[in-house]
C-alpha cells in the first residue's frame, strides 16, 4: 500500500528505502542480544543520526536536514511498526516525536546550540519524565517539586515507567513550581551526571524487553535556570500541546505493527498443514483474516488522513485521541488473533507472533489510555 495511498510523496518512499535498509543492517542482527540484556545498545542512536533518521526538523546550522515535515517521522515509525522490532523502533520515536518536540520548539538560541547537534547525531539520547508512582495520566497530580532559588531551581521527587530512562543523556522533568492545579507545572532539562539525580532499576515488563523502562530519583537536585523549556509554569500546556503528535506516532506505529504481523501471519497459514490441508484454507481462518485485513485496512486510511493533517497543523487533539485508541486496540486484537492461528507454535519465542502479542500489549496503555482518549472524546461531544 505505502506508494498508492497518496500521503507520501517520491521523497518520503526513496527515505522508506533507507531506513528498511537500515533495519535490515543495524537493527535485525543485534535485536535478540538486545532484547536479553533489557536495553538497546547507545550504538543504535548513533548510527541512526549517522543515516539520517533523527530529528528532521534540526535547522541545519546545529547539524540537521531542518525538514519541517512529520512525514519522514512518520515513515521511520511504520518500518519500525511493520518489522516487528519495536524496542528499537520505540527507542527512536522517542527522541523524534516524543522528546525532540520540545527541544526544537521550546529552546532559546543557547539551548538549541548546547543539545539539538547531540540530540541529532544520536550522542545525546533523550527521555521525558511524567508519571509518577501514585501518578498516571493525571498530569495535574504531578508531586515531583522544583523550588527556585536563585539561578538554579531544586528539584525533588520520583518518576516512574520512564522510557530511555537508562539511555538517557536529558531527561525532560515535569515539575511543580506552584500549587496551581494547571499554571504550577514547569519543565525543566536534567542532565546526565546531576548530582542527586539517580537511575532506578530498569523494570521488568511483559514486553518491549529491549526497551529501557526505568524509575528517576531527583533528590536536592540543582538544575540551572538555564535548563528551564519556555516561561515557568507553562509546562501542563507545552505538554498538552506536543501529545497530540505522540498519540499520533503510537498510532500510526500500531498500524504498521498490525500489517506487519498480518502478512507473517498469511506466510504461516499457508504452509503450515493440518488434516491434510493448509490451516489458511478452513473457513474459519479464511473468514477471521478477511475481518483482520479489512479493519487493519480501514484504520489504514483513517491514520493517514490523520498524518497528512498533522503535516498541515490541522491534527486536533480530539483526531488523535481517536487515533491512539482505535488503533492500538486493534493492534492488540490482530495480535492475539494470529497468534491464535498459530497454535501451539504461536506461544513460542522463537515465533514472531508471539513477541507481536506481547509488545503491542502497552500500546493501549502509555501515551494515554484507551480511557482516556475515549474521556478526551466524550467531554468534546459535549457529555
Amino acid at each position: 500500500m505505502t506508494g498508492t495511498r497518496g500521503v507520501y510523496d517520491a521523497d518520503h518512499e526513496l527515505f522508506r528505502e533507507t531506513v528498511r535498509s537500515f533495519i535490515k543492517s543495524e537493527v535485525a542482527p543485534h535485536d535478540e542480544e538486545w532484547e536479553r540484556r533489557g536495553i538497546v545498545d547507545r550504538a543504535l542512536f548513533t548510527k541512526a543520526g549517522a543515516a539520517g533518521l533523527l530529528m528532521f526538523g534540526t535547522p541545519e546550522a546545529h547539524g540537521g536536514p531542518g525538514i519541517d515535515d512529520w512525514r519522514f517521522s512518520a515513515v521511520v515509525d511504520e518500518e519500525f511498526g511493520r518489522s516487528g522490532f519495536a524496542s528499537a523502533g520505540l527507542s527512536i520515536a522517542l527522541q523524534n516525536d516524543v522528546v525532540g518536540p520540545y527541544l526544537l520548539d521550546l529552546t532559546d538560541e543557547e539551548q538549541k546550540a548546547r543539545w539539538l547537534p547531540g540530540m541529532t547525531s544520536g550522542e545525546l539520547v533523550g527521555a521525558i519524565a511524567m508519571t509518577e508512582p501514585g501518578t498516571g495520566s493525571d498530569l495535574a497530580g504531578i508531586a515531583t517539586r522544583a523550588v527556585r532559588e536563585g539561578d538554579h531551581y531544586v528539584l525533588n521527587g520520583s518518576k516512574t515507567f520512564i522510557s530511555n530512562g537508562q539511555n538517557a543523556d536529558l531527561v525532560v522533568v515535569a515539575a511543580r513550581t506552584s500549587d496551581d492545579k494547571h499554571r504550577g507545572l514547569t519543565l525543566l532539562v536534567v542532565e546526565r551526571g546531576t548530582p542527586g539525580f539517580e537511575r532506578g532499576r530498569n523494570l521488568d515488563k511483559l514486553g518491549l524487553h529491549g526497551q529501557d523502562t526505568s524509575e528517576l530519583h531527583f533528590t536536592d537536585v540543582r538544575v540551572p535556570v538555564a535548563n528551564r523549556l519556555g516561561d515557568e509554569g507553562q509546562g501542563f500546556f507545552q505538554l498538552m500541546r506536543n501529545l497530540p503528535q505522540e498519540r499520533l506516532s503510537l498510532a500510526v506505529t500500531a498500524v504498521a505493527s498490525a500489517e506487519g504481523v498480518l502478512a507473517r501471519t498469511m506466510d504461516y497459514v499457508t504452509q503450515r498443514r493440518a488434516f491434510g490441508t493448509p490451516v489458511g484454507s478452513f473457513q474459519h481462518s479464511r473468514f477471521l483474516l478477511a475481518e483482520l485485513h479489512t479493519e487493519v485496512d480501514i484504520a489504514r486510511v483513517f491514520v493517514d488522513h490523520c498524518v497528512a493533517l498533522h503535516a498541515r497543523g490541522e491534527l486536533t487533539a480530539v483526531q488523535a485521541a481517536k487515533a491512539k485508541w482505535w488503533c492500538t486496540e486493534l493492534q492488540v486484537r490482530v495480535a492475539d488473533r494470529c497468534l491464535q492461528l498459530h497454535g501451539g507454535y504461536g506461544y513460542m519465542r522463537e515465533y514472531p507472533v508471539s513477541r507481536a502479542y506481547t509488545d503491542a500489549r502497552i500500546q493501549t496503555i502509555y501515551g494515554g489510555t484507551t480511557e482516556i482518549m475515549k474521556e478526551i472524546i466524550g467531554r468534546d461531544l459535549g457529555l
